[in-house]
């Protein structure tokens, strides 16, 4: 498998911003995209997608996530992480989504996101210090 060239993460968090244009948020009206560099090299983007119970509503970090690894097999390993919203609010990833990212995400995965103060990035580890891991073998 060949490389691609890694985007530099503006760019990733310009595709971000343009896939939650997609965002199925109908009673929030909160339209947030992720996008995902693979360590591959290639990017996978998701949207948010709401539910009229909320409690089925999934965020675009996990919506991204999950088409990754529908792509690319459970293997995949994310280098970086970005999310904006079309709100122009605070928008870091919630805890469930965290979650779900460090198993795929490496610990100093730069992670980019709409912040109180501005945009804010920091490396996964930070921002996820003690995730749950059973480290599968």
């Amino acid at each position: 498998m060949t490389t691609k060239p890694q985007p530099a993460l503006d760019e990733l968090l310009k595709l971000a911003r343009e896939v939650a244009r997609l965002s199925y948020s109908p009673y929030s009206k909160f339209r947030v995209g992720a996008a995902l560099l693979l360590r591959s090299g290639e990017v996978v983007t998701g949207a948010n997608v709401e539910n009229a119970s909320y409690g089925l509503t999934i965020c675009a970090e996990r919506s991204a996530l999950v088409r990754a690894v529908s792509q690319f097999g459970p293997g995949v390993r994310i280098v970086a992480v970005a999310v904006a919203n079309l709100n122009d609010e605070a928008s870091p990833p919630c805890g469930a989504c965290r979650q779900m990212l460090a198993e795929f995400t490496d610990p100093d995965a730069a992670v980019i996101f709409p912040a109180a103060d501005g945009v804010r990035t920091m490396p996964f580890s930070e921002l996820m210090p003690q995730a749950f891991d059973m480290k599968l073998k």
